[in-house]
């Protein structure tokens, strides 16, 4: 391998980088050929996004349906590698929507910026004097940002924090109304102007001075009820009860049970171009204030019918960054219908509902493999050459035999073709 110094890479066309990584990884035509395919976001706007671009990365769109999120319809697209998530979101609105669909409800759009600082000599002292000036603080912070103040955004409080009191740390928190923004930009530039001026005031020394993903002001709650004979009955509804208590108390249970939440959540930030990688931080955050646990709740109603919540914070925007660069988020954006950064929030948060539902409705049916792996045997099939009807029929043959792996694919592949 040869050295990956390589000086000025970033300034180099993209050719340029992509013929580097011919000589350097062997690369055939036909292989340059893929590198060479940008997709719908061309050349010019992904080497604009990032640094060093050679390429993109495809990842496959699919359209959940049957969505009723607060009496209204949507089709949501989800972008994800990952076989069955799409069918079991569809599959659980379908069954939301015999008993109403889903409700959702978020709070305003308030992101907090932490403004860090050390070596304060009186901790409490300086706490009192911020908070006597929060009116002055909050008038310069807003200066910063005129347009997002005249659409009733802006910074709207101050909080400070003393922390660690052996060796005092003094966190300000500046509270901020971002609207229909995720909000880091705006709040990142407002704490860093203030930094200065609190700094001065604590006669302390300012660290850190950026916004937190625990948005905790910012969150998201969705409900649904699910009839329990659509479910499966009795034993189905008591099961996913069961399924949810074990991640209430287990750590390791938890942990995958909200990972199927993300599954859904994310693949629909990522259709949309929006940071799941900070909702992702967030919510594993929450889940995690007082001892990690479920982001869902489930229950079993006076009718005896299963009732499902969630909660969990969901700083999301619907302008600027990505979404607003990315000609295909744009136009998953516009599929999806959604006018404000609260309605994209209550989507998502009922996506993730629908999602965990799926998945524990089938561990406490007949398992996550049977659903899984039936879709995953198409992938398997591709992955070993199969070719149009091929892949279901090698699929098919693979979900039979109860053997889903590449080195049995190509065998069967050998004989289908052999006998065709």
């Amino acid at each position: 391998m040869p050295s990956s110094s390589i000086s000025g890479f970033y300034k180099l066309s993209v050719e340029e980088r992509r013929e580097i990584l011919k000589k350097v990884g062997n690369l055939s035509e036909e292989e340059m050929s893929l590198l060479r395919n940008m997709g719908s976001l061309g050349e010019s706007t992904a080497d604009h996004m990032i640094e060093n671009v050679v390429s993109v990365m495809e990842v496959p769109i699919g359209i959940a349906v049957n969505f009723l999120i607060n009496q209204k319809d949507y089709l949501i697209p989800m972008a994800i590698e990952e076989p069955s998530v799409v069918a079991a979101a569809s599959n659980a609105a379908r069954m939301a929507r015999l008993k109403g669909g889903f409700r959702s409800v978020s709070t305003e759009p308030v992101m907090i910026g932490q403004i860090e600082l050390t070596g304060v000599p009186d901790p409490f002292g300086a706490k009192f004097r911020i908070l006597e000036q929060k009116k002055e603080l909050l008038e310069l912070a807003n200066s910063q940002d005129p347009v997002l103040v005249k659409v009733g955004g802006g910074a709207k409080d101050i909080e400070v924090r003393v922390i660690d009191e052996k060796d005092p740390m003094v966190v300000v928190h500046l509270i901020v109304d971002v609207r229909d923004a995720m909000g880091a930009n705006a709040v990142n530039t407002m704490a860093e102007y203030l930094a200065p001026h609190i700094s001065e005031i604590s006669k302390g020394n300012v660290r850190l001075r950026i916004l937190s993903n625990l948005a905790t002001y910012r969150t998201t709650s969705s409900y649904a009820v699910f009839d329990r004979k659509a479910i499966g009955g009795d034993d189905a509804v008591e099961g996913i009860v069961e399924a949810y208590r074990f991640a209430s108390i287990d750590p390791y249970r938890a942990t995958t049970h909200n990972k199927g939440i993300m599954n859904g959540i994310d693949s629909v930030l990522i259709a949309t171009a929006n940071d799941w990688r900070a909702i992702e931080a967030g919510a594993h955050a929450y889940a995690a204030m007082n001892g990690y646990t479920s982001l869902t709740r489930w229950e079993i109603n006076d009718d005896g019918d299963l009732t499902g919540y969630i909660e969990l914070p969901m700083a999301v925007g619907i302008v600027g960054g990505a979404t607003a660069t990315h000609p295909k988020a744009k136009l998953m954006r516009k599929i999806l219908g959604i006018s404000s950064a609260k309605e994209f929030a209550n989507v998502l948060a009922s996506v993730g509902l629908a999602q965990n539902f799926g998945a524990i409705r089938a561990l406490a049916m007949e398992g996550i493999q049977k659903g899984h792996m039936e879709l995953h045997a198409r992938n398997v099939a591709v992955s070993a050459g199969a070719k149009g009807e091929e892949v279901d029929r090698l699929a098919e043959m693979m979900v039979k035999e109860r053997k889903i792996r590449g080195d049995v694919a190509a065998e069967m592949l050998k004989k289908l073709r052999g006998s065709s």
